[in-house]
């Protein structure tokens, strides 16, 4: 392993460490509790029109990924799906929201875990789940849902999570930015060199 503790994506060391992270009390324990975090923070959304909600469980998810990386990420993703409809159930349950939820965990697993983090990272996690995931497969399920054309969906959710994408991204950068030192010292990531967040 680099003495930074940086691997490369496509390595077999990425994903060798990144299925370690199982075995792992420590992470599984971490992973626990943004799990439980993640749930609570998403019963604070805010309503922005049909199917189309604001949430900020996000910050959590992100976190989770950050330290346990894909294999846990999106594990702990399903999990959250699964707690999270029970616990708060807006109409019938759709398996397409939880593979929405766990492509979520995935993509910050696989830009934020075992890399330098930077603002360009950030901006490109929010980017491939605000277009693809949020807006491409999330009309998808709502005209499967509820009988609209897809564009009409398509539409929408592009407006809304443009809108939203660097109000996101702003505030996922002041939560990285706040926790990484922490999470460094603690021996949950690896130390970052100079700035905390660079630009790329």
């Amino acid at each position: 392993m680099p003495e930074n503790g940086y691997l490369p994506l496509f390595s077999c060391a990425y994903w060798k460490s990144a299925v370690r992270e199982f075995k792992s009390v420590r992470k599984l324990t971490f992973a626990a509790l943004m799990i439980a975090a993640s749930v609570i923070i998403s019963s604070l959304f805010i309503p922005v029109g049909e199917n189309l909600l604001i949430y900020f469980s996000y910050l959590a998810n992100a976190v989770l990924c950050l330290v346990c990386g894909p294999v846990v990420g999106v594990s702990a993703g399903f999990i959250v799906d699964m707690v999270d409809y029970f616990l708060h159930p807006l109409g019938g349950f759709f398996p397409g929201y939880t593979l929405s939820t766990m492509l979520e965990f995935l993509v910050f697993a696989l830009l934020l875990y075992r890399c330098r983090v930077s603002v360009t990272r950030i901006v490109l996690a929010r980017l491939i789940i605000n277009i693809f995931i949020n807006v491409g497969l999330g009309s998808l399920w709502s005209a499967m849902l509820y009988g609209k054309a897809y564009y009409y969906y398509l539409a929408k959710g592009i407006v809304k999570n443009l809108i939203m994408l660097p109000v996101e991204v702003i505030l996922l950068l002041i939560i990285l930015r706040a926790v990484m030192p922490v999470l460094a010292r603690k021996g949950f990531i690896p130390k970052p060199k100079g700035r905390v967040i660079p630009i790329f």
